[in-house]
């Protein structure tokens, strides 16, 4: 059987508050809960009136601390945006909190336009170090390494796992290189899905997190009580969609 498993981004609908659709993603999660799902992740995407999910980790403890068993995590984190450090310390103290509960997605687009890019502080060029940034990561959330200088506490020795999001071949690409478990947002770019699946496991290197290699897809679902609600409801996300690329 195939785990199946939630990406939210706590859509703000007409008429509705972020608090509003906070709760939502919460009353969501602890129902996918009890109906057996494996995840539940949180994307992070800034400066849209109708996604309440930019503080993803925040956002994370939130759905964490409402649900009992169910994985969360994020998918994902744009690395661009953040310090590796900062990212570790996060997931690190989620980890803590919730052992044994948390992911940590990462893609390498910066999930916003480029005046936003800027009041993040980051340059345009953060997207060049994203696989040295997941390297940085990875060591900040695993042992201790003799004369070591910078730790992340919470974080080190948490070994929280890391997954490798993409929706082209390049992240297909690094995710096997890396022996990482694989995302790909066939939401996004559903005419790449086969062919950078086949990538990642033709190139596929087993890792300490890794032996085989493991990928999860995307899709979007609506569910409502009739088609033509259903159809309706699936406007927001459309919306979104639309100002995001």
């Amino acid at each position: 059987m195939v785990d199946l498993s939630v990406l939210d981004l706590a859509y703000i609908g007409e008429g509705f508050t972020p608090a509003d659709a906070l709760a939502n993603t919460l009353d969501l999660a602890q129902h996918v809960e009890a109906a057996g799902f494996t995840r539940f992740w949180l994307a992070e995407h800034h400066n849209l009136a109708g996604i309440a999910s930019a503080a993803t980790a925040v956002c994370i403890g939130h759905v964490a601390g409402g649900t009992k068993s169910i994985r969360v995590g994020a998918g994902g984190i744009m690395l661009p945006n953040h310090s590796p450090m900062v990212i570790a310390e996060q997931f690190g103290t989620l980890e803590t909190l919730f052992p044994g509960r948390i992911d940590l997605g990462m893609g390498r687009a910066p999930g916003t336009d480029q005046y936003t890019l800027r009041a993040l502080r980051r340059g345009p060029d953060s997207s060049e170090h994203f696989p040295q940034d997941v390297l940085e990561l990875q060591a900040l959330l695993g042992p201790p390494q003799e004369n070591q200088a910078i730790h992340a506490i919470p974080g080190e020795n948490t070994n929280v796992p890391l997954w490798i999001l993409g929706s082209s071949l390049f992240g297909a690409q690094l995710a096997a290189m890396l022996g990482l478990p694989y995302a790909f947002a066939s939401h996004f770019a559903p005419q790449a899905l086969m062919q950078a699946v086949s990538i990642y496991r033709e190139k596929f290197k087993p890792s300490a997190q890794l032996a085989e290699p493991y990928v999860m897809v995307g899709c979007n679902a609506i569910v409502a009580d009739t088609e033509d609600e259903a159809r309706h409801l699936f406007t927001t996300p459309q919306q979104q969609f639309t100002r995001m690329v």
